[in-house]
């Protein structure tokens, strides 16, 4: 871009806002320098379970924000699943002010230490941040890190979240499932004035928080904490809690309630039907994930969950849940771990970050590959894996060149040990035990895109149990939409 002037400023060294701003606004020299987070080395890291990424110092998260420019426009805001208040949070962080920080940034976002660490910041957020037309976007997933991490660190400076009670409205809600999209929905419910009682079906809540992402990306102690602060707004929880066992969704609107929130996620998980895929030593995801994560598996003996892992292991799939039960296994002391993936690198699915993450780590990527079989050691015990080898062909409805076998390309993998990760479906028992509850084919819940509303009266449902496996903060902003509409309602009748 050729160099102009405005005012007398050379726009090269400016960032010039103009039209919907109501003029032209000259801003300060650009600072095109993102400040890294630091990480622990690769080595290292793929023999423990700590967390790899270690956050930023004050002088680090000082510094990032500072880049940060205030347009006016705010389009970072817009790309934000729950709208937090992104320049106001940066802001009060850059004048040393982070009870202010803290306070924006909780007043859209109840799980801001989750976010920060497992929100795709990089294509919501931080793609439309007006920097990111220079490759250079805020840090803004980090900055959130950073104010999460400071709360729990500094909670005596902080207001207590109970010291701005809302007047109560005498209205029950029932939220099922304690993930991202329950906790949300309760949050935003009893700040609201409503009572509410999270029914989970673990020990343990979180939901695929805890279950699902591995210590090293989501240390289960944040987890734990943002639990506690929805339980310190005044929301209950009951544990062990099995909704369509202990009581339906009918029986709960019937007992007192007045409306009730599916958030039970999608935790049935899907396999490739392949000749030799019963033989032990080949498990789902989801199985692998939460025997490795809820149950402990990588502090076996001291937690008595033990976990058959194989000197080389093969990872079917090409998503942030491949990638962490991939680095769960190099963790758990696989000597080889394959990504095995039909597709070619640029379509992968995951995170850039975790894919990069495991390149650094030593895990062996195949695209272009597809498993056709498994092969047993004559014990009842996986020994190999069959693959072809995959071409793209002409494109497919998505749009995306379909992959096709390539004749004669066919190979074996010696393994013992295969991990499935090829996505989920919701768990089938709420759908069976609520009459009048509408799902797909592929067992979702059909609910109202903008507002979370079934077609069953006073029932309400969001995240995966909606749209199948996606992100944490999609579930999230679902839970945000439904808890408004739930209160709408409420207070309409």
């Amino acid at each position: 871009m050729p160099a102009t002037s405005v005012a007398g400023h050379n726009t090269d060294a400016l960032i010039v806002l103009s039209g919907d701003c109501g003029g032209i606004v000259v801003m300060p020299k650009l600072n095109l320098n993102r400040v890294e987070m630091p990480r622990q080395d690769p080595i290292a890291r793929g023999k423990n379970f700590n967390e790899v990424a270690l956050g930023y110092t004050p002088e680090m998260a000082a510094e990032e924000a500072e880049r940060c420019i205030q347009c006016p426009k705010r389009p970072c805001v817009e790309g934000c699943p729950v709208s937090v208040n992104i320049p106001e949070f940066i802001k009060a962080l850059r004048e040393g002010d982070m009870p202010e920080a803290v306070r924006m940034l909780k007043s859209k976002n109840s799980l801001p230490g989750i976010c920060g660490r497992v929100c795709p910041q990089e294509s919501q957020c931080e793609e439309v941040c007006t920097l990111a037309k220079r490759d250079a976007p805020i840090a803004i997933g980090r900055l959130e890190r950073y104010v999460a991490d400071w709360e729990q660190e500094n909670k005596q400076a902080v207001e207590s979240p109970t010291s701005d009670q809302p007047e109560p409205t005498g209205k029950k809600v029932a939220i099922i499932g304690s993930g991202p999209a329950g906790l949300t929905a309760a949050a935003d419910l009893v700040k609201l004035g409503h009572s509410v009682t999270i029914f989970e079906a673990l020990h343990v809540a979180g939901g695929v928080l805890m279950y699902g992402i591995p210590e090293f990306r989501l240390p289960k102690a944040i987890v734990q904490g943002e639990v506690q602060y929805v339980t310190t707004l005044g929301a209950e929880l009951v544990l062990d809690a099995v909704i369509g066992k202990i009581d339906t969704v009918d029986e709960l609107l019937a007992n007192g309630y007045d409306a009730v929130f599916l958030g039970t996620g999608a935790g049935l998980p899907m396999f490739m039907n392949l000749p030799g895929e019963n033989l032990c030593g080949i498990y789902s995801a989801n199985e692998f994930l939460t025997r490795t994560n809820l149950m402990k598996a990588y502090l076996y003996p001291e937690y008595d969950t033990p976990l058959g892992m194989g000197n080389r292991v093969a990872v079917i799939g090409g998503g942030n849940v491949a990638m962490d039960s991939a680095r769960c296994a190099l963790r758990l002391g696989a000597k080889a771990v394959y990504i095995i993936y039909r597709r070619s690198e640029v379509e992968m699915p995951a995170r850039r970050e975790e894919v990069e993450n495991a390149m650094e780590e030593g895990i062996i990527f195949k695209f272009l590959t597809n498993p056709t079989g498994f092969l047993g050691d004559g014990r009842g015990w996986v020994s190999a894996m069959e693959c072809i080898e995959m071409e793209l062909g002409e494109p497919d409805d998505s749009g995306r060149r379909r992959p096709i076998p390539k004749p004669g390309s066919e190979f074996v993998i010696k393994v013992d040990t295969v991990v499935v990760a090829l996505g989920t479906t919701p768990n089938p028992l709420i759908a069976s035990t609520t009459e009048g509850l509408e799902t797909t084919r592929w067992g979702t819940v059909v609910a109202d895109e903008e507002t979370g509303k079934t077609v069953k009266d006073r029932v309400w449902a969001g995240g995966d149990i909606v749209t199948g496996a996606a992100t944490v903060i999609s579930a999230m902003g679902a839970g945000r939409k439904a808890a408004a509409d739930i209160d709408k309602f409420l207070r309409s009748n």
